[in-house]
């Protein structure tokens, strides 16, 4: 909402700044875009230069004042898009929920999900990924991922250990190790085996099972 409000203040202030130098001749079209990219700053900047120039005797007509009033509308749009395109396919603002990440993650951390790095390539084990809920993919989950396509997991007394080799989880603390056993299971082909950090207070692949890849939203970054 913030950054929408901002963007509002831009294509008005870019409108108004353009009727403004028009009646002055002065560049409507080179102030009203600086006005636009600079917001308030270009905004005082203008209020503070046009006492230098006074109204010209021309009236601007009505259709010539709407059209300098739109002066910052397209690249509203343009801006819009963008940022659609941003969040579409390469980065998007998320806020975790909850403590299953802890404590790499905390409750109410805003994170980037980035998308594009899982178009070049597969994630990796250790990832820490943001992904949908295979039971309800509606709702997305912050997991880590431990196992690929392939691999044996094992869980005994709460250690990981991944086609036999026990996993050195520095990023679990000892108090939020589990003592439960699971598997030994194969990860099937085109899914990954996931965990949330937080082992004694964590929803994942122990109790609903393995995340397909098309699941997979993005890398996040820390």
């Amino acid at each position: 909402m913030p950054q929408l409000i901002l963007l509002l203040v831009s294509v008005v202030g870019a409108g108004f700044v353009a009727i403004d130098a028009a009646r002055r001749g002065r560049s409507w079209y080179g102030w009203s875009r600086l006005v636009f990219f600079t917001n308030v700053v270009g905004l005082i900047g203008w209020l503070f230069a046009r006492r230098k120039w006074s109204v010209t005797g021309e009236r601007l007509n009505v259709g010539r004042s709407a059209f300098l009033a739109m002066a910052g509308v397209p690249l509203g749009l343009v801006t819009l898009l963008v940022a659609a395109l941003i969040v579409t396919f390469i980065l998007q603002p998320a806020r975790i929920e909850g403590t299953a990440m802890a404590p790499t993650l905390a409750d109410h951390d805003r994170v980037l999900v980035n998308k594009l790095v899982y178009r070049a390539t597969d994630p990796q084990v250790g990832d820490v990924v943001m992904m949908r809920y295979p039971i309800d993919p509606d709702k997305s989950f912050a997991k880590r991922i431990v196992a690929k396509e392939g691999d044996t997991v094992r869980i005994v007394d709460g250690g990981v250990s991944v086609n036999g080799v026990l996993l050195h989880e520095n990023y679990v603390p000892a108090a939020f190790r589990s003592h439960d056993d699971f598997g030994p299971i194969i990860v099937p082909q085109g899914y990954y085996f996931v965990l949330g950090d937080h082992r004694n207070n964590s929803s994942d692949s122990r109790h609903w099972g393995f995340v397909p890849r098309k699941y997979i939203l993005g890398k996040i970054a820390r």
